[in-house]
């Protein structure tokens, strides 16, 4: 996961997986480019699973996001800080102790995969 950038518009200093937003392109499009310019990592689109998705809203009247969360079956490369604007640290964490200061999102996601759910909604009153 990437530490990001204490000035980050969102959660900064907060540890998060590889994300980003799609250019007009496919989901395995954007991951495989932001994973090359984030982290210096080559991922090939056709090692790709699906493994989870958090239908989410931050706050109350702010606009929901859907997220989607993909497992990489092989990579190239050991992850570099190449955006130090945006990300200042990569580390690896034990599934078992991740970092208090975990993008919530992430943390549903992670939990989700974890107990073997594909679907996670946060943020929504009931």
């Amino acid at each position: 996961m990437g530490r990001r950038h204490p000035d980050s518009a969102y959660a900064g200093g907060m540890w998060h997986v590889l994300a980003g937003h799609c250019a007009r392109e496919s989901a395995t499009a954007c991951l495989v480019r932001e994973a090359k310019e984030e982290a210096g990592l080559l991922v090939d689109p056709d090692g790709l699973d699906l493994v989870h998705l958090v239908h989410m809203v931050d706050r109350p009247g702010e606009r929901p996001r859907v997220q989607l969360f993909f497992r990489a079956r092989a990579w190239e490369g050991t992850p570099r800080v190449l955006e130090p604007d945006k990300t200042v640290a990569w580390r690896y964490w034990d599934a078992d102790r991740l970092p208090a200061e975990l993008v919530p999102y992430t943390r549903a996601a992670l939990e989700g995969i974890r107990a073997g759910r594909p679907y996670t909604e946060t943020g929504w009153s009931r």
